[in-house]
This record gives C-alpha cells, structure tokens and sequence, in this order.
C-alpha cells in the first residue's frame, strides 16, 4: 500500500443509506478511512450498522437531538487518539465534529451548520465558523491539518450551478459564509480539489426537488482542505459524482502512507 485512501461523504441518514446500498457501495469504495456527516442516529445504530463494514473502527458523535446531524469515521488505520466536538456547549449539541489524530496529522471530520431557510441560523452559523477556526488555529500548532466534511458553502462561482441568482439570498452562497470559509483556508490550508484539477466543474450536492441532480444544478460543498506544509504528501483529490445513494456525493483524496505509518 503505497497511499491510503480518506473518502468523505454526507449519507443524509445512514439508515436511508444503507437501505439504498451502503455497504456495498463502501466496499466499492473501499477506503481506509470514512468520514460521515448527517447520520441522523444515535450512537448504537450508528454502531450496529458498523458491524457490517468489516475491518473499521469505530468514532462516532450523534446529536442530542433524534435523527439530527450527526458524524462517524471508520478507520481501517488505529489512531493515536480522538476527540469529539470543540468544547464549546452550544456547538457541542449537534455532533457536527470529530477530531481523529494520527502520526502526521490531525484529521478533523466536521459538518456545518445549514443557515437555513430564510437564512434563520446565518448568525449562528457564523459563530460556529470562528469558533471553528479558534479551534483548528489550536490542533494546527501541534501538526499538519486535514479537514474534511460538509461545510455547506460554495466557496467561488464556480462552485455551484448559478451562483448569480442565489448570491447573498441563498443558504451556502452568502458572502458571511464565503468570508468564513475563507477564514479556515487562511490557516494555510489548501482546498485539494482546486489544487489538483483547476477549473473543472464538479458539483457534490443537489437539491432532490426539480430534478437537480438530473440536470446537474448543483453545488460543491464537500472539501478536503490539507495544511500546505504536507500538499506534496497528497497524490490526488477527486468527486465521485456517479455514485448516488444520498443528496450528496463522495469525496476523497490519496496520501502517501508514511503520514500514518512508520
């Protein structure tokens, strides 16, 4: 095994997914290590249904609230240690975040806040985007970063389908949000995607009305975004946009094996 293989994904409820195939389709995969985003299930079915992926372990973070948000990362790959949320009580209801560390990196699995219809969580989201960034500031003075997950936010034009008629009135495309994306990437990380296919047009999120995904409206929202320092340690970044199964597609990125293993 030359390089490993970190696959992101927001499932949309992983028991709608496995329904639609789940594990099938990460054996296709077949990542060494998963990150989920909006699980929508407690801890124990998030569990059971791990039992049934053969060869992982384990992390997950559900909400307090039923069926809501949630994450999970399966490691094929035994980490150092691992952290859930960022010790803030009013983020750290929702189960948006995990932290797994291993030997040269940080990997941080996060979902976003949706700002919601009619923007109603735009001031909420845009706390948790700063404490998020206070929180990375402080993993990132100990070693590299890799964050992943669903940060509901189309960072450039490019980015989404029609960025015109949505700009600054659409949850994902306000300039608060694209300002605070902008804060994560100035803690010299780089977007790997950008980094490795330039101005291609990949989407990894559409609307299940009006036949989004069939027409191919949609937007990028899923990211990997590594620390510079160890760029050159990432072999490839990709969208796989004909894997269906959720709302959202999978992500990846390959990375040289000696970031985790001696």
């Amino acid at each position: 095994m030359e390089n490993i293989k970190i696959i992101t994904w927001n499932i949309n409820g992983i028991r709608a997914a496995v329904k639609k195939g789940l594990y099938d389709k990460v054996k296709d995969l077949d990542p060494d290590i998963l990150c989920l985003q909006e699980t929508k299930a407690n801890n124990d079915i998030v569990e059971q249904i791990a039992e049934e992926l053969n060869g992982y372990q384990l992390y997950v973070n559900s909400a307090v609230r039923p069926g809501y948000s949630g994450t999970a990362v399966f490691t094929r790959i035994k980490p150092i240690s691992h952290k859930y949320d960022m010790g803030i009580e009013e983020h750290d209801q929702e189960g948006r975040l995990i932290t797994v560390e291993y030997k040269g990196f940080f990997l941080v699995n996060a979902y976003t806040p949706n700002s919601g219809a009619g923007l109603k969580r735009l001031d909420y989201r845009e706390k948790w985007d700063n404490d998020l960034v206070e929180y990375l500031n402080t993993l990132k003075s100990q070693k590299p970063l890799i964050l992943t997950g669903d940060f509901n936010v189309a960072h450039e034009p490019i980015d989404l389908a029609r960025p015109k008629e949505n700009y600054d009135k659409t949850a994902g495309y306000t300039q608060k949000e694209i300002d605070g994306f902008k804060k994560i990437l100035s803690l010299d990380l780089v977007d790997t995607y950008r980094h490795f296919n330039g101005e291609k047009i990949q989407y990894t999120f559409w609307n299940q009305r009006f036949r989004a995904r069939e027409r191919n409206v949609g937007w990028r929202i899923d990211y990997f975004m590594v620390s510079r320092q160890i760029i050159e340690q990432v072999k490839s970044a990709f969208i796989l946009d004909e894997v269906m199964g959720s709302d959202h597609c999978p992500a990846g990125i390959e990375l040289h094996k000696g970031l985790v293993e001696d």
